[in-house]
């Protein structure tokens, strides 16, 4: 079991990261972030993936789709956004886990494997 900051600290130690959060989609806030900087501002960055975290199930809904995202890979030429939908064990999240990778470090099979074992660890 890990809280917040643990996850957070496990997701930084994954090779490659330079940002991390944990967003709540229905409210755009962030419940914590590590990492990040002058170019990686990741409060704006939850606000903005949580309109994509919107927009896709918009998409599903509207398609019928009775399935649901495990995660959102957003490619950049320098660098990979992952955002990981929680399922928890029981009931329904609205949270979700961000993660910015340096693409020449990292190892995207590797980062999801990872961000997957944290989430089953994350207790909120």
């Amino acid at each position: 079991m890990m809280n917040i900051d643990t996850a957070l600290k496990e997701a930084m130690s994954i090779t490659g990261a330079v940002g991390a959060a944990l967003v709540d989609y229905e409210s755009g806030m962030s419940l914590g972030t590590l990492g990040g900087g002058d170019w990686l501002d990741l409060e704006v960055a939850a606000a903005g993936n949580t309109e994509v975290v919107r927009s896709k199930l918009r998409v599903m809904s509207a398609l019928g789709l009775t399935d649901s995202i495990e995660d959102i890979l957003i490619t950049l030429h320098r660098q990979y956004h992952l955002i990981r939908l929680l399922h928890p064990a029981k009931g329904t999240s609205t949270l979700f886990l961000y993660l910015v990778l340096d693409r020449e470090r990292a190892n995207l099979a590797l980062a999801r494997h990872q961000l997957k074992r944290i989430e089953t660890d994350l207790v909120v």
